[in-house]
């Protein structure tokens, strides 16, 4: 039976952030389901981590075995908490769990909303994104969509994972300013991660250039931890 992934996207993304990772993963025969994480009934101000990680484990439950959750920033955190048993877990550049978030950068989450949609600046995705090509850059700025800052307080303050035996690999950009690389280290090094540096910022092995090439680093690994399984 083919594997199947389930691709966490970060803050202010949604499903469309994982394209250069389905082309990879679809063409070595994998099924992949890049999730759209959805705000509550009450709307996005009210949306809480409870309601995005509850999505995350619904639809890990869905997915037939041999399953992998591979997630980024908010979405690598999500990945880390989630509890249905996978066979491997990827974490590219993630908001780290209690024990490292005070070291993460500060920033700004007094209002409801982090209005990257309704307030956002080209300018702004083009600073992100900036080893990106033009047309990927324009790609993203159009689909960012507003976050929910509950949920990033949340994040922020220091979410409690637990242990979990499944293989984890932690994917750590080198020129990362939203989550310093040092703590993706340090992560991996107190869970007994396998660990892969890559050249870029936040967002590059997912949305950059070289996403092509983080994605087929992270499949060769998986590959080898299902093979082992």
């Amino acid at each position: 039976m083919s594997p199947h992934a389930l691709l966490v996207h970060g803050a202010g993304a949604g499903g469309w952030q994982w394209v250069h990772w389905q082309r990879v993963f679809e063409a070595e025969g994998w099924h992949v389901s890049a999730l759209d994480l959805q705000p509550c009934a009450e709307g996005l101000a009210a949306t809480q981590w409870s309601d995005y990680l509850v999505q995350v484990e619904s639809a890990l439950l869905r997915l037939p075995e041999p399953r992998v959750v591979i997630g980024a920033s908010l979405g690598g955190l999500l990945a880390l908490a989630a509890s249905p048993a996978v066979s491997a877990r990827v974490l590219i550049n993630p908001i780290p769990p209690a024990q490292w978030a005070a070291q993460l950068p500060k920033r700004d989450l007094s209002e409801s909303e982090v209005l990257w949609h309704s307030a956002g600046r080209f300018e702004s995705t083009q600073r992100a994104m900036q080893d990106a090509q033009a047309a990927d850059q324009h790609f993203a700025f159009r689909r960012w969509r507003n976050e929910s800052s509950a949920v990033l307080r949340a994040a922020y303050a220091g979410v409690q994972v637990p242990e979990s035996d499944s293989p984890l690999l932690v994917m750590a950009s080198g020129d990362d300013e939203d989550t310093p690389p040092a703590l993706s280290v340090a992560m991996a090094e107190a869970r007994g991660a396998s660990l892969l540096r890559v050249c870029g910022g936040h967002l590059a092995p997912v949305m950059g250039p070289g996403a092509p090439a983080a994605a087929g680093m992270a499949l060769a690994w998986l590959n080898g931890q299902l093979s082992r399984s």
